[in-house]
Order: structure tokens, then sequence, then C-alpha cells
């Protein structure tokens, strides 16, 4: 493999505090060229945005062919190239054709895709669920709790599993990480009297083979994951926070393709 012409594809990923972008070799999955990450503005509107996301096109033009395709991850749902819900950014991206919008302004084929889903498609590409059969499911935890499916490695979009009502709360607002720093918890409290509360629950609903736990904050992964008390395995996402990007990519140059 080592001895192979890299193929590229160039991921942007796109988030409530910061939008970030790299190529991304398709055959490992690793970043040719040091990511580059820039601030959201403020506010997040669309047309904002799609400035940014051209800036990082453009920034790694000497790394893509003209009109290479190029991938967004994007949190929330995302139907047909059109947003249908938005997490962390203006509501205006409501109804907005993100694929669309970010083609004219980067001048590349965009493909979209919801945040979580790219970033279980990474992870089962080249991290933490490779090779993993049956349903897999995948959550990353931050701001809110974003999930994914996978069914023998096919992807079941734009699941919404972080906003399951659970003992009449919203379920990522008491177990995302960010009530964890909201509210001073411990990692142990914050494991053992909220995410073991929700990953029970939704065990319960799917029996997945495999649980992957990405989000930034999967870099501590061994300060919580051994107090969860599943049946199901539970694994730290290898990708961590390149994972939206990588996966975005991948999922960009796939369906181009065809």
């Amino acid at each position: 493999m080592g001895g192979e012409t890299p193929r590229v594809g160039l991921g942007i990923d796109i988030g409530g505090s910061g939008i970030k972008g790299a190529p991304v070799d398709l055959h490992t999955g690793s970043f040719l060229a040091e990511r580059k990450k820039i601030s959201t503005p403020r506010p997040t509107t669309p047309e904002a945005v799609a400035g940014v996301a051209s800036e990082i096109a453009d920034a790694f033009s000497d790394h893509l062919a003209a009109g290479a395709p190029v991938g967004a991850a994007f949190p929330g749902v995302i139907r047909q190239g059109v947003a249908r819900s938005a997490s962390n950014v203006a509501r205006s991206w409501i109804g907005t054709d993100v694929e669309q919008l970010l083609s004219d302004s980067t001048g590349h084929r965009v493909r979209a895709m919801n945040d979580a889903d790219a970033a279980a498609v990474a992870e089962h590409r080249y991290g933490a669920a490779h090779g993993a059969s049956g349903l897999v499911l995948m959550t990353t935890l931050g701001t809110g709790i974003g999930t994914a499916l996978l069914l023998d490695g096919a992807l079941v979009p734009n699941t919404e599993l972080g906003h399951l009502e659970i003992d009449g709360h919203d379920a990522e607002t008491r177990a995302a990480a960010s009530a964890k720093d909201r509210e001073g918890l411990s990692y142990r409290q914050w494991t053992t009297e909220r995410l073991q509360r929700y990953y029970s629950t939704v065990e319960n609903l799917l029996w997945p083979e495999l649980i992957v736990v990405g989000g930034g904050v999967s870099r501590e992964a061994q300060e919580f994951l051994p107090f969860l008390r599943l049946r199901t395995p539970v694994r730290a996402a290898q990708l961590r926070n390149t994972a939206g990007i990588v996966g975005a990519a991948v999922r960009a140059v796939e369906r181009c393709a065809n």
C-alpha cells in the first residue's frame, strides 16, 4: 500500500465553534497536509459558512484536481443535500441546499452528510469499527450527542438518538459532554449518573454488536469508559476529531464516482 498513488478527497467539517478541513489519502485515512481550522463565523449563516468553506478549499488547491469532489460534514439532518435541521448553527440553514451552496462557493462538486454519519463512515473504514459486522452504534459526545448507525457497514443515515426522551428529558441535555462541564461533574459522576442511563436505554432498544464513542472527550476515554456497565462491547473512536473530515471526504469521492 505504501507505493500506491494517493486517492485524494477533501473533507470539511462544519462545527458550532470551528470549521476545519484537510485533504485525505483515501487509501489510509490520513491527512496529506496539516488541517486548516477557522473559527465558525457569528452569526453562523449559510453565506458566512460558505465563505469559510471556500477559503479552506482554496488553501488545499494544490492537492486537488479541478472540480474534484469535496465532502462536507454538517451538524444536522441532511436529505438529498438539503439541511432539514440545524444544531449549533443558524436556523436559516434549515431548507438550504447545502450541496449547491458549497459547490457554488468552492467551485467543486460538494456532497454533504450529517457529521456523526461522517464519523461513523471513517471509523468503519479506518478506525475502531473497522471490519465490524452487524449493527454498530456510533456516538459523538460534545455539545450534544450525535449518533450514527451502520448495519454490516452500510450507513443508516440521519439518526437523532441523542434526542431520545429519557426520564422526561431530552437525553443530550443531561448526558452530553457539555452537561458534564456545565454542571461540574467528575468523569465518574457523569458516567454512572448520566451516560450509563443513556447507553443502557439505547442498548435495550437496538441491541447493537458494538458501540463506538467519539467526540472530543474521547481523548479522555480511559477516564470514563471503564465505569460503563453494558453487555455491548464499547470502544473509543480512533480517529477522534479527524473522523468527520475523513468520512465526508470518503463519501464524497464514492458518491461522485457512481
